[in-house]
């Protein structure tokens, strides 16, 4: 009696450690007394104790990022540079018979390929054109990861780092370029205004009333300002018939004109009117 509940017990051990519970996401790559079985699962799968030997494969994708390398560009510039590489096991055979590790020999690769990839690309090429680069980068890794049942998703150039004299270089290139279009810009805006005024001169010379118009506006926008002073000539067309009213009203004004000294030219020529409102004065 003791021997049969002994021998139950040793099976029901044994049946217990035959059973192996796989995930969706895996497959149990088996060995029988080394041949291969096959990939198993997912669910339950059964194995011979101390006959089947296994290999669990993860089937998720995988983050790997490459470490920093140091690269010398096709124009002779040093920079460090990395990047990320998404993979997953497409065939968990061939993952585990083509390769002994298929995560390392990827990462292995990948780090050659960066080098030689970055290396054949100029400074330019690989500061503004990234996608080509990752292009590159992703058919040499996928190619080769083929044979070991490993399908390359995605690869990118994560981060790169130039020398800080590069950095201060690149930097005036950018100032002095964008002072250039500033100026092209400054220059082209002088271009249209100058444009702009010869039109407007030709419009005001084919009518002259519309100068004194300009002349009252230019008069109105400086008396906005109270604290002001303005000195604003008159044109003699408007001041002349004025001044000779003036002259034939005044008393005596005649006799004055006869016997006093002829004026000057200068002083009949325009009319001066201050504007003292700032001083309390009025002239």
């Amino acid at each position: 009696m003791i021997i049969a509940i002994v021998v139950v017990a040793l099976l029901i051990v044994l049946l217990i450690a035959s059973l192996k519970v796989v995930r969706e996401y895996e497959r149990l790559v088996v060995f029988r007394l080394g041949r291969l079985r096959g990939p198993l699962g997912p669910g339950l799968v059964i194995m011979l104790p101390f006959l089947d030997r296994s290999v669990r494969v993860d089937q998720r994708v995988v983050t790997l990022t490459i470490p920093p390398q140091e690269v010398i560009t096709r124009d002779n510039v040093t920079a460090r540079v990395n990047a990320v590489v998404m993979f997953k096991v497409a065939d968990p055979v061939r993952s585990v018979m083509a390769v002994e590790n298929h995560a390392v020999a990827t990462s292995q690769f990948a780090q050659t390929t960066l080098r030689s990839v970055v290396g054949r690309a100029d400074l330019d090429t690989l500061l503004a054109h990234r996608a080509d680069l990752n292009e590159d980068l992703y058919q040499s890794i996928a190619q080769q990861a083929v044979p070991w049942g490993v399908d390359v998703v995605v690869v990118e150039i994560k981060d790169v780092e130039i020398p800080e004299m590069m950095q201060r270089a690149m930097a005036r290139q950018a100032e002095a370029e964008r002072e250039r279009r500033a100026k092209v810009i400054s220059a082209h805006g002088e271009l249209e205004a100058s444009e702009e005024l010869r039109d407007a001169a030709k419009t005001l010379s084919e009518a002259p009333a519309s100068l004194q118009l300009r002349y009252l506006q230019t008069l109105l926008e400086l008396g906005a300002d109270q604290n002001s002073t303005v000195v604003f000539p008159l044109p003699m067309d408007i001041v002349g018939p004025l001044m000779g009213a003036l002259n034939q009203f005044a008393p005596g004004g005649e006799t004055r004109q006869e016997t006093g000294t002829p004026r000057s030219s200068s002083e009949t020529h325009g009319l001066a009117v201050v504007d003292d409102r700032a001083e309390g004065r009025s002239r």
